[in-house]
């Protein structure tokens, strides 16, 4: 017969055992949502999780494909030494182009247009110091080639200004009243200083002794009126794929030089030199437009591209 001791001792054991039972499903029950909540697809309020964004500056390969560089410079067709010769590239398929040797040249002048005249300009006066130097045959910078006479000068880096000088003639004035007329054919570096004007010996003699050294003087631009057609030379290595081009013996100061193509006048750019360059070939062997500081324009056509010779044109500037 059980008693009432062994009642409630049963009764206890049944007390532990519902109260482990609820405190186990409430530790798995925690458990169950600690794991669920944190699995990446659990939503949180009703709204999913949000994925980092992986943020990139590589641009599209389309957008890439047909967009160039401001500031991109094209690699130089042909390699410069440097007394200025070059050496044009042509791929192995490449022929060059047989240019005719009866091609007459034709000429047109054009009106005036605005154009810069650089540091050197019209109807002004420029202060500096003259010196001497051993010319030899007379030439230089330019690229002129020997020199017919000595009156010729080498104009400071500054006013030379990448070789718009070349070619412009010059009325030297000294301090004792005498003067001479000098045509740029060089390039006076460093320390020559801007409005020095270093003259050949023969050209400093005419002023002054040439035990003297330095010499102050005013010099200006002038046009000559003594003076024949220009000139255009095909630069050493030119042909139909890469070309440079020079004016020889022009009244006044050259400002630019265009050559025709299928698209209209191309100009070219100018080197330290004094040639302009056409480094794909384009414009080569086609007709010339030439502009002085005044804006005169002048067309020669039929000029062969013939490598290091001298073409007249049978045109010139205007006095001025």
């Amino acid at each position: 017969m059980t008693t009432t001791r062994q009642i409630a001792r049963q009764r206890r054991r049944r007390r532990r055992t519902v109260l482990g039972a609820a405190v186990a499903l409430a530790t798995a029950g925690v458990l169950t949502f600690l794991v669920i909540a944190l699995l990446p697809s659990h939503k949180v309020d009703g709204k999913p999780t949000a994925a980092a964004t992986l943020l990139t500056t590589q641009p599209k390969a389309a957008e890439t494909a047909g967009t160039a560089s401001a500031s991109a410079t094209p690699s130089p067709s042909a390699s410069l030494s440097a007394s200025g010769s070059a050496t044009p590239r042509v791929t192995a398929t490449s022929k060059a182009a047989k240019p005719s040797q009866k091609s007459t040249p034709t000429s047109s002048r054009g009106s005036t247009t605005s154009v810069s005249a650089g540091r050197i300009r019209p109807n002004t006066s420029y202060q500096g110091v003259a010196t001497a130097y051993e010319a030899g045959v007379g030439d230089g910078a330019c690229l002129f080639g020997p020199s017919p006479d000595m009156m010729i000068a080498a104009m400071n880096t500054t006013d030379y200004e990448t070789s718009r000088a070349c070619g412009a003639y010059v009325l030297v004035r000294a301090a004792n009243g005498k003067s001479i007329t000098v045509r740029i054919t060089n390039e006076c570096p460093l320390p020559c200083a801007p409005g020095q004007i270093d003259l050949s010996q023969q050209a400093f003699a005419k002023l002054a002794d040439l035990k003297v050294g330095r010499l102050p003087i005013t010099w200006s631009l002038v046009s000559p009126s003594s003076i024949g057609t220009m000139s255009i030379r095909y630069k050493t290595g030119s042909s139909a794929y890469w070309c440079g081009i020079q004016v020889i013996g022009h009244r006044n100061p050259v400002a630019r030089l265009e050559v025709s193509t299928a698209n209209g006048w191309r100009q070219l750019p100018r080197t330290s030199f004094n040639y302009f360059i056409a480094e794909d070939g384009n414009g080569c062997g086609k007709a010339i437009r030439v502009t002085d500081i005044y804006g005169e324009q002048l067309t020669v056509g039929g000029l062969a591209v013939r490598a290091n010779v001298v073409q007249p044109t049978g045109v010139q500037f205007a006095q001025h």
